[in-house]
């Protein structure tokens, strides 16, 4: 007598796993509004894909699809390099210089010696 197939437990179904990021993806920006071509020159719009330090965002966050977030790339380091665009941004080096540096060390040093 042959084995008869599926008599065991039923077969479940997956569940989908949906964690706190789990949802549906963002329209790329670009083909929504039917732009063919990232333009380095349109600063305002390349802006929205820079974070505050300066990086290029990522895909995930931006929204943008593979082949968009490929030119959104390009046009960034064009802009960067026409200087359009700031490669890093000021604010957030003055920030860090504010911190702990050596230039507090040096005013430690100077003071003591005036003592």
């Amino acid at each position: 007598m042959a084995k008869q197939r599926g008599r065991g437990k039923p077969a479940r179904r997956r569940e989908k796993r949906g964690g706190p990021g789990a949802g549906r993806r963002k329209p790329c920006p670009f083909c929504k509004d039917k732009i063919e071509q990232a333009d380095y020159k349109d600063v305002v719009t390349l802006r929205k894909f820079i974070s505050e330090k300066g990086k290029i965002r990522s895909r995930r966050i931006t929204g943008a699809c593979r082949r968009h977030q490929n030119q959104i790339a390009r046009a960034v380091n064009r802009a960067r390099e026409l200087a359009l665009l700031p490669y890093v941004d000021a604010t957030a080096t003055e920030e860090r210089r504010g911190g702990r540096g050596r230039d507090r060390d040096r005013d430690r040093d100077r003071d003591r010696d005036e003592r």
